[in-house]
């Protein structure tokens, strides 16, 4: 017998929104280049007008601000560069940055992408529940501003793996008083709670289409602090997005992007309670069936969208491996390469142990999970893992 697939893995990429599919429909009947001066030019360039304006209303920035990217990786190593230059960020003449802060629990594209020198960068830690030590952070703050450094402070809004929420407005709010720029990743939070107040403070956002229901292959920096300026693009050569990323824009793509994204703004916070449920849903439904069941970052606030735990018993290889054949689709808590689940650097900073992390396992949901979808699961679930035997373990949070 055929199961229709569960597809519980939105974090990694969420399918293809019907709004989005169609905006990319129609530019790709479009035939001009969008830096062309003649009637075909200027259709092709109103569509990404278009999309730009609807990146900067979900960001609340200014549409001339939206640089245009191949995704957020490209957008992070944009952004985090010694040469970025700003003004009227407590001071008043433009200037780079000296020393760049980061999160332990960063996305491998911004602990392995930025572009400062290696004895420049400084790793913050954070709590076992996987939310930013606030007294190491200004304690950092404290000692770079007596050397004199500027410093930029690097961010992710809601960790991918965990879906962990950072105090963003706080931490803003001390990287403002040592006069630094807070860069935020806000690839996982886009979308799925507003970015207004999610982001409040944040400097610079970098985004990603294929997560909000869009087209994989394009993405956005938004500079949202005023007087900020790329001066070292990573390709140079035409002068398109302002000079900040040059290259032929790829309208299609662009298109599609602010088609995803203006859909998934309309009701986004009635599809927050609904994936919200759902995923307490899913947890309670766990929990039952294994009253050892670990839950990562489950006493911090987190994405609604994301559960991240660990059984009582297999690793996370057999779990996927034995849940895929069961036509579900979900995700290990650590990274993946090349298919293969390596051990997770954010886990490993939360202090979790290592024979925990490798049992973790990440349900992220979205705009095409059902009801249905929950209640498959569940049922695979139980079918293909079988009955757990409880345990004990610091450093997580054991499901209520």
């Amino acid at each position: 017998m055929t199961h229709k697939r569960i597809y519980l893995d939105h974090n990694a990429t969420s399918p293809l929104r019907d709004e989005a599919r169609e905006a990319m429909i129609a530019a790709f009947a479009l035939v001009g280049n969008a830096s062309s001066p003649h009637q075909e030019g200027r259709q092709a360039r109103g569509m990404i007008d278009q999309a730009r304006d609807r990146i900067a209303a979900l960001c609340g920035a200014n549409a001339r601000d939206v640089i245009f990217t191949s995704g957020a990786t490209e957008a992070n190593v944009l952004a985090l560069s010694p040469s970025l230059t700003s003004q009227g960020i407590g001071a008043g003449q433009a200037h780079g940055f000296d020393t760049l802060l980061m999160l332990a629990t960063e996305h491998p594209c911004v602990l392995q992408g930025h572009r400062f020198p290696a004895d420049r960068v400084r790793l913050l830690p954070v709590t076992p529940e996987g939310v930013i030590d606030l007294d190491a952070l200004e304690n950092q703050l404290e000692e770079l501003s007596a050397l004199g450094h500027r410093v930029m402070v690097s961010v992710q809004a809601a960790n991918s793996e965990t879906g962990v929420i950072q105090p963003i407005s706080d931490i803003a709010m001390m990287v403002h008083a040592k006069s630094g720029l807070l860069h935020c990743d806000a690839v996982q939070m886009a979308g799925r709670l507003p970015l207004d107040s999610g982001t409040a403070g944040a400097d610079c956002l970098a985004l990603s289409a294929h997560k909000l229901g869009g087209p994989q292959g394009v993405g956005a920096l938004v500079l949202r602090a005023g007087g900020l300026t790329v001066e070292g693009p990573v390709l140079k050569g035409g002068g398109q997005e302002r000079g900040a990323r040059a290259g032929t824009e790829n309208v299609a793509g662009i298109a599609g992007f602010g088609a995803a994204a203006a859909a998934m703004s309309r009701d986004m916070m009635n599809e927050a309670h609904r994936l919200s449920a759902l995923r307490d849903q899913i947890e309670a439904g766990l929990s039952k069936l294994d009253p050892g069941l670990v839950v990562f970052g489950g006493d911090a606030p987190r994405l609604p969208n994301t559960l991240a735990f660990a059984g009582s018993d297999h690793t996370a290889e057999m779990s996927l491996m034995r849940l895929d054949l069961a036509g579900v689709a979900l995700s290990s808590g650590s990274a993946c390469s090349s298919g293969k689940v390596k051990s997770s650097h954010v886990l490993a900073a939360m202090g979790v142990d290592g024979t925990l992390a490798r049992r973790a396992l990440r349900i992220s949901l979205g705009w095409s999970t059902s009801s249905e979808d929950v209640i498959q699961f569940m049922t695979r679930y139980e079918q293909t893992l079988g009955p757990k035997h409880p345990m004990k373990q610091t450093g997580a949070t054991r499901a209520a």
